[in-house]
């Protein structure tokens, strides 16, 4: 049993080395602005900067109209693959990881190509439509791993028992998927959404060619240019993600204890 615990805080141990050792080297570089000592002269430039804030905000806005895209395709579609056509999933998940074989830049230039001036429907002559197709890109790239994390939600709970339980109460079926489904995946959704954060603030190339003013193409702009303020932006913004990430977990988990209140 000794010996067994060792290698768990070994491992354990070898884990936080491998995840913030890096952080850890990035933060010494981004307080080297001034020559010879340390300062937060890079942290003070970078938070200033209306760029900044511009762009993440824009991102942030970005990735919550790209979950709610995501969870309105992803939800329904999973739930119906798990009820009613269970033969179908492993086309449906062979068809959810296509994003992860297609570059993105593919992607974007068959956007461009379909949503353009010369087409029916044009999406690209402004910015309200290119922000429409940005949301829908995002919502594409960030699939395989909505899918996954919904789809492996539904399979730790009896969606079979559940559903035909609420039916036989006289539920309809939005009912069920609303009142008995997500309250028992909420935790798998979450670790979605957590994902589609990460994804939406670090994209570069539909951003980019799409010209719309997101964090990622930000990010690499600022690190053509500068040294050590690029490193404080992505310290930063991994601060920021993960406060988020933890507000999200926090009304998630108050969510799931008002639920369970009420129930009793």
């Amino acid at each position: 049993m000794k010996r067994a615990m060792l290698w768990r805080y070994l491992v354990l141990a070898a884990g936080a080395v491998f995840f913030f050792g890096p952080l850890v080297g990035v933060l010494e570089f981004s307080l080297r602005l001034r020559r010879g000592i340390y300062s937060l002269d890079a942290y003070e430039i970078v938070l200033g900067d209306p760029n900044f804030q511009h762009t993440f905000l824009y991102s942030c806005a970005l990735a919550v109209v790209t979950v709610v895209l995501g969870l309105a395709l992803v939800v329904p579609a999973a739930y119906a693959v798990r009820l009613h056509v269970p033969k179908l999933r492993g086309v449906v998940e062979f068809i959810t990881l296509l994003p992860l074989v297609i570059p993105a830049i593919v992607i974007v230039f068959g956007y461009l190509r379909l949503y353009s001036s010369d087409s029916l429907i044009s999406l690209t002559d402004t910015e309200n439509g290119a922000n429409v197709l940005l949301a829908f890109g995002y919502a594409t790239l960030s699939l395989p791993y909505m899918y996954r994390a919904v789809d492996t939600g539904l399979h730790a709970i009896d969606v079979r028992t559940l559903s035909q339980a609420a039916e036989s109460l006289g539920a309809r079926p939005l009912t069920v998927l609303w009142r008995i489904i997500l309250p028992n995946i909420r935790t798998a959704i979450l670790s979605g959404v957590f994902l589609t954060f990460a994804i939406v603030l670090g994209e570069f190339t539909l951003a980019s060619l799409l010209d719309r003013p997101a964090f990622g193409p930000y990010l690499q702009l600022l690190g053509a240019n500068r040294a050590y303020e690029p490193a404080a932006l992505s310290l930063v913004a991994f601060a920021l993600t993960w406060g988020l990430m933890a507000l999200l977990n926090v009304v998630g988990g108050s969510a799931r204890r008002s639920s369970r209140r009420k129930s009793r």
